[in-house]
């Protein structure tokens, strides 16, 4: 049966609410709505809650703080019972994430209040399809949503940790266990390549109309299923007839757009991109793809912008909704219902919209490519993987890029992309074309880049070694790192684990 008109009914609804949103007048609201429920929390007392009474107040007592800060000062010593710490009562779930290029291990919090945050969101997400699609069918089957583990560690009588995805199964509201896909006795397989070989035979039998993941992994799950059946030629709604909807977050899509597209009739299926964090569900895409991510305003989430050159600074400057500016490549910080204040999470945003406030990913504070003082950013390296790539007319599935250091005094140093193309690798001449393209986008983009490929003067053209399809599966798998919200670095700093990329053998 078709339960979609449940689905428009409560888009008119939330339509109406979200056209009467003032995002700087909600904003404070937000803000000063934590800061009430948690002004008799340790935190609180410690940073005078009960005197706050504005923005400019709360950024006065309250400065930003990394992960690292918050553990030592706040949950380490109670974990994992963390009760009345940064905020009211016991903190019941902690989804476990690895910083990218730190590897430390993360216990974020998640409260109650942040599980229904993030209900309303992904709601937002079928709302805004909806309103593009107003011919949609969206539930008349169902949804499926390519997580990891749902496997949970009882830390404590009922305190948790582990997949964020695994979380948000257990917990899923009545009335969309009838729409989800999978089961939880599919969701409860460890073993991520098991898991894509029975998640594509048993969704074969299902009418799919939803499919929500992370890019990389999502591929590997549609190989699955063309090799299932051959005869749909790599179109998915030969085999979904009912595909209405992909929805797609974590990494830049960039170098991922063009593959994306092929496997689909755009006329059926729309592309959509979401930008969830373990620390709050931050943004949806409500229009076309590259015209930004709409923040997510009312959702117990109070959102603070650092421009990335002085995020170092003793006192950076802190904007906010009222006053950002766009353009500027900003450090993200968020205070939650999940109690977290000021939070640097770790990616880089730009605005393409003030007044309906949309942004763009840009990367991750410590994604920085300057081995030599050419202060490359994610962003930048993105674009010119995906134009190069683009102009070779070749999709790029998965690479890593790090530097490579001189050997002697008469060598100069450079940057080395390892590449996994998508169908097939390019000749060699191609490759000589893709170096070619990418190395002319960054000194288009990157003035410090450019003057170090400046007559050879203190870099070399990038090197491209292209791998065998597959090639970062099996690598992440060897280091345990396989499927789920787990994702193939970009920008490798880390140069006993660029070597390890590099020497891999498979």
């Amino acid at each position: 049966m078709n339960f979609t008109f449940l689905l428009k009914a409560y888009a008119k609804y939330r339509n109406n609410q979200l056209s009467k949103i003032n995002p700087v007048q909600k904003q404070e609201e937000e803000l000063l709505k934590l800061i009430n429920s948690a002004r008799k929390t340790k935190f609180g007392r410690d940073h005078n809650f009960e005197s706050i009474t504005s923005i400019e107040d709360y950024q006065s007592k309250v400065p930003p703080r990394k992960y690292e800060d918050f553990w030592k000062e706040y949950w380490q010593k109670e974990f994992p019972k963390i009760t009345n710490c940064t905020w009211p009562g016991t903190i019941p779930y902690f989804p476990v994430t690895s910083g990218t290029t730190s590897g430390t291990t993360k216990y974020i919090p998640l409260t109650k209040e942040m599980e229904k945050s993030n209900t309303k969101a992904a709601l937002d997400i079928l709302v805004h399809h909806v309103n593009n699609y107003p011919n949609s069918k969206l539930l008349a089957g169902k949804n499926f949503f390519l997580g990891g583990s749902t496997t949970l560690i009882e830390e404590e009588k009922n305190i948790y940790s582990g997949d964020l995805s695994g979380m948000v199964a257990k917990n899923l509201p009545w009335y969309v266990k009838p729409f989800y896909f999978p089961p939880k006795e599919l969701s409860l397989i460890d073993d991520w390549e098991e898991k894509i070989n029975v998640f594509a035979k048993e969704s074969l039998k299902e009418k799919i109309s939803l499919i929500s993941g992370v890019p990389a992994w999502m591929l590997i799950y549609f190989d699955k299923l063309f090799e299932l059946k051959p005869e749909a030629n790599r179109n998915l709604n030969n085999i979904f007839e009912n595909l209405e909807i992909l929805i797609h977050g974590g990494v830049n899509f960039a170098p991922y757009e063009k593959q994306f597209r092929k496997l689909i009739d755009e006329e059926k299926t729309q592309l959509r991109e979401v930008y969830p964090a373990s620390e709050g569900f931050i943004a949806i895409a409500d229009r076309n793809y590259g015209e930004g991510l709409k923040l997510n305003i009312d959702n117990g989430i109070f959102y603070e912008f650092i421009p990335l050159d002085e995020l170092k600074s003793e006192n950076p400057t802190r904007h906010w909704i009222g006053n950002v500016q766009k353009d500027i490549n900003y450090a993200i910080a968020l205070t939650t219902c999940s109690g977290i204040w000021s939070y640097i999470i770790g990616d880089t945003v730009k605005f393409v919209d003030t007044e309906n406030p949309r942004i763009l990913i840009t990367g991750r504070t410590s994604y920085t490519l300057s081995a030599f003082g050419e202060h490359l950013i994610a962003d930048e390296i993105e674009d010119a993987v995906s134009t190069a790539s683009n102009d070779i007319n070749y999709s790029v599935k998965d690479y890593s890029v790090g530097a490579v250091f001189p050997k002697d005094e008469s060598d100069l140093g450079g940057h080395l992309y390892i590449v996994e193309f998508g169908e097939k690798n390019p000749s060699a001449i191609e490759i000589e074309r893709f170096s070619n393209i990418l190395d002319r986008k960054l000194c288009e983009r990157n003035e410090d880049y450019k003057a170090h490929r400046a007559d050879g003067y203190g870099l070399k053209k990038p090197e491209i070694i292209p791998v065998e399809s597959g090639y970062f599966a099996d690598w992440m798998k060897s280091r345990g790192k396989l499927g789920g919200q787990h994702k193939v670095p970009r920008i490798i700093t880390n140069q006993e684990l660029f070597h390890n990329l590099k020497a891999f053998k498979r």
